[in-house]
C-alpha cells in the first residue's frame, strides 16, 4: 500500500507543479523563441545529466516541429568527451559555443534544476555558457528549479519551478518536459 501513497503523492505533487506555471510566461518564451527563428538565429539548448537528455529531444521537436535551427552539445559524445579530457568540463560548453560562433541573433534554453553557481561549483559548465551568451547577447531562457541560480539571474526569461524539496529533482525534470512540449506545440 505504501507504494500506492508515494505514487498517489507524486503525481498530485507533478500536477500541481504543472498548475504553477504561469501561462503567461510560458507564451512569453514561445515568442521570444519565435523571434529567434524570425531572426535567423540559432537555438542551443544545454542541460546536464537529465538535462542532456531533454535538450537532446528538445533539439529534434524544435527542428522538427518548429523549423528552429538548434543543437545540443551533449549530442555530440565525441566532441563532449575530448573537451572534457583535454580543457575541462567548466569550459565544456562555452568552448562548443566558441567554435559555433554563438552570435546575437542565436539563444541559449537551458535545462536544469539548480539552474548553475560558480559559487556552489555546480553545473558551472552551463554558468559559463550563459555568462558567454549575456557577452555576446545572445538571449538566454531557462527552466529550472527556484530560485533558479545563475539561470535566474541571467536569463532574458526563466521558469522556476518550486517543488517540494524531497521531489525536487524529479518533479523539475518532469515538468521540464511538460512546458518543452508546450513550447514546441505552441
Amino acid at each position: 500500500m505504501r507504494d500506492v501513497d508515494h505514487s498517489a503523492r507524486y503525481l498530485e505533487a507533478s500536477a500541481s507543479l504543472a498548475r504553477s506555471v504561469d501561462p503567461m510566461l510560458v507564451d512569453a518564451v514561445a515568442h521570444g523563441l519565435a523571434n529567434v527563428r524570425s531572426r535567423g538565429g540559432r537555438l542551443f539548448i544545454l542541460g546536464v545529466g537529465g538535462g542532456a537528455g531533454h535538450a537532446s529531444h528538445a533539439v529534434n521537436d524544435f527542428r522538427k516541429l518548429c523549423g528552429i535551427e538548434s543543437y545540443a552539445p551533449t549530442d555530440n559524445v565525441s566532441e563532449l568527451t575530448a573537451r572534457t579530457n583535454d580543457e575541462g568540463w567548466e569550459t565544456s560548453f562555452s568552448a562548443w559555443l566558441e567554435v559555433s560562433r554563438l552570435a546575437e541573433a542565436d539563444a541559449l534554453l537551458v535545462f536544469s534544476v539548480g539552474g548553475g553557481s560558480r559559487e556552489h561549483r555546480v553545473s558551472v559548465n552551463l554558468v559559463r555558457a550563459m555568462e558567454m551568451a549575456k557577452a555576446v547577447g545572445a538571449s538566454i531562457y531557462g527552466v529550472a528549479g527556484a530560485p533558479g541560480g545563475t539561470l535566474g539571474e541571467l536569463a532574458d526569461l526563466a521558469i522556476l519551478l518550486e517543488p517540494p524539496p524531497e521531489l525536487r529533482t524529479p518533479l523539475v525534470e518532469s515538468v521540464q518536459a511538460v512546458i518543452w512540449h508546450a513550447l514546441v506545440s505552441h
